[in-house]
């Protein structure tokens, strides 16, 4: 009677503890940092930009060039590195699910079945003397059940660190596809940029070497000096060595091209196509948009919160754990009697343990947890930092290069003018035929410069792009939580 008595007494303890249970630790809040009013940009970009914004998921498309949103679309689906954070996500997630099995009890069996001899020499009591020797037999069906109260919140604390974490691994693997893509992105229109390079060398190749048959005939003829045919022979040479060289470089961006969209390099090939796409117009939005818009930022910020919960997992030691058991199942000795009433046993317990001298390894648990914390919101302010001067960055440098690419357009149309007058002199018999070569050279290097900054222009926009976090949303993370399901509750 005394244990019946017991037993709802304790039963009311337990839930009364559960209810009253507190969460130690501090709560969470994001960390300021410092953010600028607006960017530092000239009024003539300010003007020329759209009001466009980057288009959310497959941004690359902007640029609406087919061929670059099928690499892109492979790099997404076979590329390596994405590969690897997605695995991590899913790690993520199953330690996640691993802490929040830890709010439900545990149930555990373990059946035996036992035939012993027991010597009829065995040692005994006066009271009991040896009749020889016993063989029995001991059937056993137990089952066994244990909970840890959360009075203190380590355990909702930890649920809260590992859900946080896995928001902070998805944010990693958004920032990941974010890094392949651009990366993508950028050696696409570098190479395009050196196949325009190669077919002004190319062009250029193909006039000089008509421009060499008129020097020969005409020092056949007399009246050019073998001077002029070495000069135009030279320059004809030397820029088919740069033609050379600049296939070289293309190859080396192909293959990394094929690394990104996950393919073996020697078997992946782009035909030569000239650049001819111009940078789409960007919107940079205010500096404070940045801060729900860059995928590393969002990661930095989920890692503060799993470091303020690691504080009040380490606070929770200071206070005492209540576990919760009971055990009860069937014995017998003959298994027909086994599901009898009286073969049932049962008993059920509770139990406070309580550190009382740990030589200060708590302190100094906290100490770290606290550390770890103060580190985290260094390191989310940095990505922050980081993120305004790239932007930034980008932002002057598409300004500089939109101003660069005018005048050098003016340079070229300069150059063009310049060797049509020499050639005109020339053929007067005005000059001689080194300011005709001259003027072949000039025009070649400026030509060259264009295409090299007009694919600088587009580089320029991928990285913008990038640094703008690619049209994605912090937002989307809210949806990235582990959930208890009665299935995944009741899997083994």
């Amino acid at each position: 009677m005394m244990h019946t008595r017991q037993f709802p007494a304790l039963i009311g303890l337990a839930l009364a503890v559960l209810i009253g249970g507190c969460t130690v630790g501090p709560k969470y809040q994001r960390a300021t940092a410092t953010v600028p009013a607006k960017w530092d940009v000239s009024e003539p970009w300010r003007e020329s930009a759209p009001k466009d914004g980057v288009a959310k998921g497959e941004w690359w498309n902007v640029f609406g060039d087919d061929e670059l949103s099928a690499l892109e679309k492979q790099a997404l689906d076979a590329n390596q590195t994405i590969k690897v954070s997605a695995a991590r996500l899913e790690q993520a997630r199953a330690s996640a699910g691993i802490q929040i099995a830890t709010q439900f009890p545990t149930v555990a069996t373990a059946p035996g079945v036992q035939r012993q001899r027991l010597s009829g020499n065995r040692p005994t009591s006066s009271n009991f003397p040896t009749t020889g020797p016993v063989s029995q037999t001991n059937i056993s069906l137990p089952f066994t059940v244990g909970y840890e109260v959360d009075l203190f919140g380590r355990r909702r604390r930890s649920i809260e660190a590992a859900q946080a974490s896995y928001q902070a691994t998805a944010a990693d693997l958004e920032n990941v596809r974010l890094i392949i893509t651009a990366e993508l992105a950028g050696d696409y229109f570098t190479l395009r940029q050196l196949d325009a390079e190669l077919g002004i060398l190319h062009r250029t190749v193909e006039t000089l070497e008509r421009g060499l048959q008129l020097v020969d005939q005409r020092h056949k003829g007399g009246v050019a000096s073998g001077l002029d045919v070495a000069q135009e022979e030279t320059l004809l040479n030397t820029t088919r060595t740069q033609a050379i060289l600049l296939l070289q470089q293309r190859k080396q961006f192909e293959d990394a091209i094929a690394v990104l969209v996950g393919k073996p390099a020697p078997d992946f090939h782009l035909s030569s196509k000239e650049l001819n796409a111009e940078p789409p117009g960007l919107n940079a939005g205010l500096p404070s948009d940045l801060l729900e818009r860059r995928p590393d930022i969002a990661e930095a910020e989920r890692q503060m919160a799993v470091a303020n919960a690691q504080i009040g997992i380490a606070r929770a030691a200071y206070y005492p754990s209540l576990n919760l058991f009971g055990n009860g199942g069937w014995q017998a000795a003959d298994i027909a009697k086994l599901m009898n009433v009286q073969s049932t046993f049962w008993a059920f317990g509770a139990n406070v343990a309580e550190s009382i001298f740990t030589g200060g390894s708590r302190r100094a648990q906290v100490q770290f947890a606290k550390a770890g914390y103060d580190g985290s919101v260094a390191a989310y302010r940095d990505s922050v930092l980081n993120a305004f001067r790239e932007v930034q960055d980008d932002v002057t440098g598409l300004t500089v290069l939109d101003q660069a690419n005018q005048s050098q357009q003016q340079a070229v149309d300069a150059a063009r003018r310049t060797l049509d007058i020499a050639n005109s002199r020339y053929v007067g018999g005005l000059v001689n035929y080194l300011d005709v070569v001259n003027a072949q050279q000039n025009l070649l290097n400026n030509e060259q410069q264009l295409a090299v900054i007009h694919g600088q222009r587009l580089v320029t926009s991928v990285l913008l792009i990038k640094a703008l976090g690619g049209g994605w949303d912090a937002s989307s993370l809210s949806a990235v939580q582990v959930k208890s399901k009665l299935k995944d509750v009741l899997a083994p």
